[in-house]
This record gives C-alpha cells, structure tokens and sequence, in this order.
C-alpha cells in the first residue's frame, strides 16, 4: 500500500468513527482530509466525501438500527429533504468557482465549530 492509499484509508477509518460516534464524517473529516492530505480540488472532494458517506452511514444505520436508536419517522422525513438539497447543492458546486467553493465550506466549518462550542 503506497502513502496516498495509506492516507487515504486512514481518512476512511476517522470518517467511520465520527459517523458512528457524532453522525458526522463526510464534510469534516473526508473533505478537508482529501484537500489538505492528497491534493484533491474542494469540488471532487465533495464528490469523493458523499461517496464514502454512502458506506458509513450504511454501516452505522446497522448498528443504530439494532439498538433502536433510529427514529424512522424523522429519518423518512431528514432523507426526503436531504435528497432534494443534495441535488440542489451538487449543482451549485458544479457552477460555483472552486475558489469560491473551498471558502464557502471553510466558513460553514468555522460557523459549525464555533456554534459546537458555544
């Protein structure tokens, strides 16, 4: 295994415990860790990080499912608004500048991390 796939895998496993500890992962972890760690560009990383998602939330929907920690009524509700946004947001990806792109989700974070800790 080369450094890349190393790195790359190592992101993939952060993502999975952030997924199943917090219910986050894709944006905070697999983005900013293809931009910085691999040298991907904001747009394919955002392509990249809702790929990965697919398995992680997969993975842990198992878990949380079995527990019966899942509330399917607000999950029916979340996945419906979520999968319209999702196509309305990878659109606008496609048609912000990757500049503009990159600074968006650096706000967004710093919003986030700052409201966390609030």
């Amino acid at each position: 295994m080369n450094t890349s796939h190393a790195k790359a895998a190592f992101i993939g496993g952060a993502a999975g415990i952030m997924a199943g500890l917090f219910g986050v992962g894709g944006g905070i972890i697999v983005v900013p860790g293809l931009v910085l760690w691999l040298a991907v560009n904001q747009r394919q990383a955002s392509g990249t990080s809702i790929a990965t998602i697919v398995a992680s939330s997969s993975a842990a929907l198992v878990a949380f499912g079995i527990s019966g920690s899942v509330d399917w009524g607000a999950a029916l509700l979340v996945f419906t608004g979520a999968a319209v946004g999702a196509v309305i947001g990878a659109r606008a990806a496609t048609l912000l500048a990757e500049r503009a792109l990159s600074a968006a989700f650096a706000v967004v974070l710093l919003i986030a991390g700052i409201r966390m800790m609030l």
